[in-house]
């Protein structure tokens, strides 16, 4: 696996950093709120990212789980957004949620998600990424909480894959062109 990395683009070091910081963000939000506090982790690639994070948060949370595509093919998005597992709750006008995503590229997904969520009476959503990639933006849209912008480059780790591959890998790193690209 680690023969596929051409490089180290955040470390282990970082990650842990970038969830301290973004969990102090959200406690300070968050800590006068009489809303029950619910992440939504976005089904596999945030699990590792939502594991971290919330091992900081210093205020009660709740944990639901979506799993939601945007991607027609392994390396490009298609613009269609899929709901394959959808959260089933009766409170969402009594909670804020967060929805926690690994990386934002198009904003297609996370932009969907707010609306949808709001439509269907979510008192809040806001939204967290531990990457960002906003040169790769198709709509408007800003990540509330962000761990790190990066450039267009194809990363996996820490949660992120390519054929299911990499997750386990304890930082992000940049694949190897020769590994994704078919000659």
């Amino acid at each position: 696996m680690l023969r596929d990395i051409d490089r180290i683009l955040v470390d282990e070091h970082e990650i842990k950093e970038i969830c301290i910081r973004i969990a102090k963000e959200i406690t300070e939000d968050y800590k006068s709120s009489d809303k029950r506090l619910v992440l939504i982790c976005i089904l596999k690639g945030s699990v590792v990212f939502t594991a971290e994070l919330m091992k900081h948060l210093c205020l009660p949370v709740e944990i639901e789980f979506m799993k939601v595509s945007s991607y027609g093919s392994q390396t490009c998005s298609s613009g269609m957004i899929n709901i394959h597992l959808d959260i089933k709750r009766e409170d969402l006008s009594d909670a804020d949620f967060i929805v926690i995503e690994d990386i934002i590229d198009s904003g297609r997904t996370l932009n969907h998600l707010v609306n949808y969520l709001a439509e269907r009476g979510a008192n809040s959503v806001k939204t967290c990424t531990l990457l960002d990639k906003p040169s790769r933006r198709c709509v408007d849209f800003t990540p509330d909480y962000c761990g790190r912008e990066i450039p267009d480059e194809f990363v996996v780790g820490f949660g992120l894959d390519y054929n299911e591959k990499y997750r386990n890998l304890p930082f992000v790193g940049v694949l190897k062109r020769e590994v994704y690209e078919t000659k």
